[in-house]
């Protein structure tokens, strides 16, 4: 296992600054992602340490040794790309091997070690075939063991299932989890898709405009972001700005247009402006005659929107002095709303506040 240190990494394209003195550790066996919209940087921090992409300025390790000043080839990584990168021309296990010829590996051992990592994906008797007789996944999982069958110190994942379709990424990321997790791995994995980085993400770091916005495990960058652009990246959210009004028992009220929100303790002054993020499913639709919870706080609004999806329900409700508030509920259908005007609760503990 390998841990990756990167201390003070940058890289611009003419005018343009892909990548802002980035520092961050990534531990041994750690499944650590990249995540961020196009153009943040995240591919151009990746292909830095894979050897792609030149550095500025800073350093690259991997433990002690420094890796930026090492050709691509002798850094001992494996890559798997979005395009799979797959030769056509070659069958299965040839593919599988190529990694291996280069390194001047015996053919006898290049045998026994594309048979293992062809069984690691479960593509075992797929050797002889070739690439055009395969699906996407399959051929994903040809690259993914291609990566594999060098038994690189690293793997470094460029959005590697974008081109699947939305089951099989969901079965294809569950698997790429389970291999780095039993054969101990440290991975390196990039992605724009949210839910993708929460699953299988030992640590997240959001990414935006070249620098790293937050970094965390996953439940905290999502429970608790740093900042609005992280809470509106990460899933939906009600991102609200207000003006600070009283304190109360050490919880703070915000007014915003016509409507007064509790939320947690905020630092700033009374008349401040501040602004918060509320999920849509920690507001609970409150039934006819029930109560809200202990400390919870309570808004009357008018719903404007329904829409059933089955287990999750989706409500807009219509704020005084306009906005919309969005709620999102399990287990309640619509008949049980009863009308449209209706009262929400939620935990002014679950907001997150920012200055």
């Amino acid at each position: 296992m390998t841990t990756i240190r990167i201390a003070g990494v940058a890289r611009a394209f003419g005018a343009v600054a892909a990548v802002r003195d980035v520092s961050l550790q990534i531990g041994d066996g750690e499944m650590f992602t990249l995540l961020g919209p196009s153009g943040c940087g995240k591919t151009t921090l990746l292909r830095m340490i894979a050897g792609f992409c030149d550095l500025d300025r800073g350093s690259i390790h991997f433990d002690d040794q420094r890796i930026d000043t090492v050709p691509p080839h002798r850094r001992n990584t494996g890559m798997v790309f979005q395009n799979y990168a797959i030769f056509p021309n070659m069958t299965v296990a040839r593919n599988v091997a190529y990694g291996l010829k280069a390194r001047n590996v015996p053919a006898a051992e290049t045998g026994d070690r594309v048979g293992r990592a062809l069984r690691l994906v479960h593509l075992d008797g797929y050797g002889e075939r070739w690439p055009h007789q395969l699906s996407g996944g399959q051929l994903q999982r040809v690259a993914l063991a291609r990566c594999l069958v060098i038994e690189p110190r690293v793997l470094l994942l460029d959005e590697p299932l974008s081109n699947l379709d939305a089951q099989l990424r969901v079965e294809m990321r569950s698997e790429i989890r389970q291999l780095q997790q039993s054969l101990g791995l440290t991975a390196l994995y990039v992605t724009h898709d949210q839910e993708e980085a929460m699953s299988i993400s030992d640590r997240i770091a959001v990414m935006r405009a070249g620098n790293i916005e937050q970094l965390g495990a996953p439940w905290e960058i999502y429970g608790r972001p740093a900042t609005p652009f992280v809470a509106q990246f990460m899933g939906t959210t009600n991102l609200l700005t207000g003006q600070i009004t009283a304190t109360v028992d050490g919880r703070t009220r915000v007014r915003v247009a016509d409507q007064d929100f509790l939320v947690g303790a905020s630092s700033a002054a009374i008349g401040s402006a501040v602004s918060f993020s509320l999920r849509p499913e920690a507001i609970r639709p409150l039934r006819e005659g029930e109560a809200a919870p202990p400390g919870w706080a309570v808004l009357d609004a008018q719903r404007t929107r329904i829409e059933f999806l089955g287990a999750l329900t989706r409500l807009d409700l219509a704020l005084g002095g306009g906005g919309t508030l969005r709620v999102a509920t399990i287990g309640l259908p619509p008949q049980a709303l009863g009308s449209e005007r209706m009262r929400v609760a939620y935990d002014p503990a679950g907001v997150t506040v920012f200055a």
